[in-house]
């Protein structure tokens, strides 16, 4: 779980390089202190709620959200919540209708 972790926190520092922002202005847009940020950075724990300030100052929350599956939108939670359909129950009128010929029947 390091290496994925190291990967995340190298991942995030390229993208605020990209973005483009300093660590001073990402400090300024999120809210969380540049020494939180430069440790990140550099592969040390932050809090969740200030990673998640970071991905919102950098327009990535939605992200974050998305990685975690919906439930409600797999097929099989549908399947779950669908009713059985019964077929129709009653009795036909045939009042006033002629039987059945196949065509062949005189």
């Amino acid at each position: 779980m390091i290496d994925e972790y190291k990967n995340l926190c190298e991942r995030l520092q390229q993208y605020r390089i990209h973005y483009p922002l300093t660590q001073r202005e990402l400090a300024e847009k999120s809210g969380v202190s540049v020494r939180s940020i430069s440790r990140f950075e550099n592969g040390e724990d932050i809090s969740l709620s200030n990673y998640m300030k970071l991905l919102r100052a950098m327009d990535l929350e939605e992200r974050m959200v998305e990685m975690i599956p919906d439930q409600t939108k797999r097929p099989s939670y549908y399947l779950e919540k669908e009713t059985k359909r019964s077929r129709a129950s009653g009795t036909r009128d045939n009042k006033g209708s002629a039987p059945f010929v196949w065509g062949d029947e005189k």
